[in-house]
């Protein structure tokens, strides 16, 4: 009896962990979230959406670089609009925008940190798509757009 107890009970574990018998995968039902939309370059499923618009707040603990994805000019020329990935509040907040203008480039560096007053607060560890836009001395006019935390 005890036996068949732990066999069922073995086989009802393997079921529930995400593959058929023989390994296949299953199928995601009708209720399970699927994303297609690009997400971080190491290949994890995200959520899809737009990205959440933050302003930096300053005052992290450990403030370190972040990776951009996209920058995107205003119409005009004066703004740049930019997107990165990133994990939920209070752990992972954006402290400041260093930009770096010269005549041939503009170098945006995003910096993260976390939360001051956060040091004991648990995060779910989820990507979360992000957005800032800030204003440049002079209109972009072809000027190249540089990330500066892939220096």
């Amino acid at each position: 009896m005890m036996t068949a107890t732990m066999t069922t009970g073995s086989l009802l574990l393997a079921l529930g962990c995400g593959s058929a018998p023989g390994g296949a995968p299953v199928t995601p039902g009708p209720d399970t979230a699927v994303s297609s939309s690009p997400g971080p370059a190491d290949g994890a499923i995200t959520p899809a959406g737009t990205p959440t618009p933050t302003r930096p707040k300053g005052h992290t603990v450990d403030p370190h670089k972040v990776r951009w994805v996209k920058a995107t000019p205003s119409r005009d020329g004066r703004k740049l609009k930019i997107v990165w990935w990133s994990g939920v509040e209070p752990c992972n907040v954006l402290d400041r925008v260093a930009l770096r203008q010269t005549g041939r480039s503009v170098t945006v560096t995003l910096y993260e940190g976390q939360a001051r007053g956060a040091r004991d607060v648990a995060c779910i560890e989820i990507a979360v798509q992000k957005t800032t836009t800030v204003k440049l001395k002079a209109p972009l006019r072809g000027r190249a757009v540089i990330d500066g935390a892939r220096r």
